[in-house]
């Protein structure tokens, strides 16, 4: 079934702040027929998700400000603007912006789905948001309780 194009301009799309990172949602599932969903990322400085396996679905990244510090099994390497990295469904991953500037990025998720989480355990935030808030003892517990049903796992830092 045939959906409608999407348009956003960058003062656009829903905002959502998660564990202490912003995240603008530039496509849903609800938008491209489930085909994918794609959200720009707004990562501080010590941001980022801890390691964790889509069981699902697919992961890019394309870097477009500042610099992330990504996982992908045990091999770390820090990736700049311009860089795009594809994460296949069962891949260990994560991503830590270990830099003093924030870092900006485009995420696709394929097939959609994955958003919906964010949409429940995430804070909305307003229009005109640039950052998120830290995150809280209670927004970590809210993420690790309904990753499962997403499919994803958290795995335990080696910190």
């Amino acid at each position: 079934m045939q959906h409608p194009a999407v348009v956003r301009k960058p003062a656009e799309g829903r905002r959502v702040g998660i564990v202490g990172d912003m995240y603008r949602f530039l496509a849903t599932g609800e938008e491209t027929g489930g085909t994918y969903a794609a959200f720009e990322a707004l990562v501080p400085p010590g941001g980022g998700p801890p390691p964790h396996i889509h069981s699902r679905e697919e992961e890019s990244f394309l870097v477009l400000t500042g610099e992330m510090t990504f996982q992908l099994g045990e091999e770390r390497f820090v990736a700049g603007p311009g860089t795009f990295l594809n994460m296949p469904v069962g891949s260990r991953h994560g991503f830590r912006n270990e830099s003093d500037r924030p870092a900006r990025m485009i995420i696709t998720v394929a097939p959609a789905g994955l958003e919906k989480m964010f949409f429940e355990v995430g804070q909305t935030l307003p229009d005109d948001a640039t950052a998120a808030p830290p995150p809280t003892e209670e927004d970590i517990r809210r993420l690790l309780e309904a990753a499962p049903r997403y499919g994803v796992e958290i795995l335990p830092t080696a910190e």
